[in-house]
């Protein structure tokens, strides 16, 4: 395979260890291209990368799956508005982010903290006596949807359908029967979540959605539906997989576990520092019409995928670039992306994956990879581990 003229991102090798191929791009082919799944390109410079998430005139977020849906679309669209404001350009992407952003703001999700580090602190307490766990499995995945499930107010109990759901749209793209029975699946639970919270209404995000006016009129169901199913898609893998990342980083770096046990002052750069290491999300554009970039004749319809993750181990932005440098002081990272699409939801997930990994450190200071099993990752869309075999002490 030649990774500049025929990348595949779902290749075991891609997804297994990204690093030395994004390097070896940069510098003999820095925009590469594949005819796999359509015509597509890969920016690997941060350069690049922030040049198109800022030019919404040539690149359109209609689209953002890295992977495109296959097979037949239905007559009707049930999510006719797509996962907006993520799947949408302005003005629609405008107004309907301003609607989500009070959910995520700091002062708002300094209130979701004390039940986030309750539902961690249970977690790593049922782990701890066993000696060892799957570091990914039974932790990393088991916070963001609950945290998400109490925003949306549907119940936590449910979160193994979510993650379900949301593994189905995200992680098998090569299987577009699951994809779309996640899809499907996802959209007939928050119907049926909507129409209860039609006389049953509460303070959660999707009750608000439904009583919220627009310029007079009441937002559409359609849009509602997406919003929400967005928040969960969005709000869950992507968190799961920063912390399943950092967790397998402190296991197989004891000076790093060893510096954030004796100096918590290190804790807000670190945190900032393992997102820019470990960046989980690629995101897709749209090539609105024929256009040259950076020498590329890019084609209307052409997809682009924003490697965040690539322009994010740049050497001509970030000194040494290829090493976790905990105390890494200047570090503008695009973990959450960049432009008018940068993350809604920023907040929240650092809240997250700072809580998350205290909880556990507090819990388990001495930990590694278990000798002999496989830690396995999923790549494509958003980039984690799967499986985190550890044994503690």
């Amino acid at each position: 395979m030649d990774w500049a003229t025929d990348f595949d991102v779902l290749d075991p090798r891609y997804v297994g260890d990204p690093f030395p191929i994004w390097d070896e791009l940069r510098r003999s082919c820095p925009v590469a291209h594949s005819s796999r799944r359509g015509s597509n390109w890969l920016p690997t410079r941060y350069e690049d990368v922030t040049a198109i998430a800022h030019d919404v005139a040539h690149f359109s977020s209609m689209e953002v799956a890295v992977i495109p849906f296959e097979g037949e679309e239905p007559e009707e669209p049930v999510l006719p508005y797509g996962l907006p404001p993520i799947s949408s350009d302005p003005p629609l992407h405008t107004w309907t982010r301003r609607l989500l952003l009070p959910w995520f703001s700091h002062k708002k999700v300094a209130t979701y903290e004390p039940l986030t580090r309750q539902l961690c602190r249970r977690l790593v307490a049922g782990l701890a006596p066993a000696g060892r766990a799957d570091a990914a499995a039974d932790y990393a995945q088991q916070i963001p949807v609950r945290v998400i499930a109490h925003i949306l107010g549907v119940p936590a109990e449910l979160s193994d359908t979510f993650t379900g759901w949301v593994r189905d749209v995200l992680e098998f793209a090569d299987e577009p029967e699951r994809r779309f029975a996640g899809m499907q699946a996802l959209i007939r639970y928050f119907l049926s979540e909507l129409e209860r919270r039609k006389g049953e209404p509460g303070e959660d995000l999707l009750s608000v959605l439904l009583q919220t006016e627009v310029g007079g009129e009441p937002l559409d169901h359609a849009l509602v539906l997406g919003t929400a199913a967005l928040v969960l898609i969005a709000g869950v893998d992507t968190t799961w997989s920063a912390i399943g990342s950092s967790l397998w980083h402190l296991a197989t770096h004891e000076g790093d576990r060893k510096r954030l046990l004796a100096e918590q002052e290190l804790w807000p750069l670190a945190i900032e520092e393992l997102l820019r290491a470990y960046s989980p999300v690629t995101m897709a554009r749209i090539v609105q019409g024929d256009v040259t970039f950076a020498g590329c004749p890019m084609k209307a319809g052409d997809r682009v995928l924003m490697n965040f993750p690539a322009a994010n181990r740049d050497p001509a932005v970030f000194e040494e670039a290829d090493k976790v440098l905990l105390d890494r002081e200047h570090n503008r990272h695009i973990a959450f992306g960049s432009g008018i699409h940068r993350c809604a939801g920023s907040n929240l997930a650092r809240m997250e994956l700072r809580v998350a990994l205290e909880e556990w450190l507090a819990a388990v200071p001495d930990f590694s990879l278990e000798e002999g099993a496989e830690v396995t990752w999923a790549g494509g869309q958003v980039r984690g581990p799967r499986s985190l075999p550890v044994v503690f002490g």
